[in-house]
């Protein structure tokens, strides 16, 4: 088997452990959508305009215009005119949003605490190390163009 082969079949076997492939809930079991919950994620520390939250998520801004839609239609995100450019648009969590970035935080948290403490002491670092490659070998590359599958 190729080193391609092996590596496929294990980011495979990570993604569907972890519950990446489920899309109407978050590996920590929460009930919305892992991009809603990045989003939550994000929002929770500032405002931001749909472009930045775009940018910071890594998804189209029309992706993301629909995601605000769904967020706002659950009563956990509001629109507010940007006061230095009128011509842009903050996404504020309301109450209602923080209270579930909050709770999205906290069940995050535990299942990060769990998935840690399966990996041996003398292991983390090495997976942390390794976690930290992939993530900057993916931002170096561009990714292929969406085929027909």
């Amino acid at each position: 088997m190729s080193s391609i082969d092996d590596l496929e079949q294990r980011l495979v076997a990570f993604v569907r452990a972890f519950g990446l492939h489920q899309s109407e809930r978050t590996p920590c079991g929460e009930r919305i959508s892992v991009s809603q919950a990045h989003a939550l994620s994000e929002l929770a520390d500032q405002p931001l305009t749909q472009s930045e939250l775009a940018r910071r998520l890594n998804l189209d801004r029309s992706v993301v215009s629909r995601l605000a839609d769904g967020l706002a239609g659950c009563g956990w995100l509001r629109r507010e005119r940007h006061r230095q450019d009128q011509r842009a648009v903050l996404l504020v969590l309301t109450e209602q949003g923080r209270a579930a970035a909050d709770r999205l935080a906290g069940a995050r948290r535990a299942r990060m605490a769990t998935l840690l403490a399966g990996v041996p002491d003398d292991e983390r670092d090495a997976v942390l190390r390794t976690l930290d490659l992939l993530t900057a070998s993916l931002a170096k590359s561009e990714p292929p163009e969406t085929a027909d599958v």
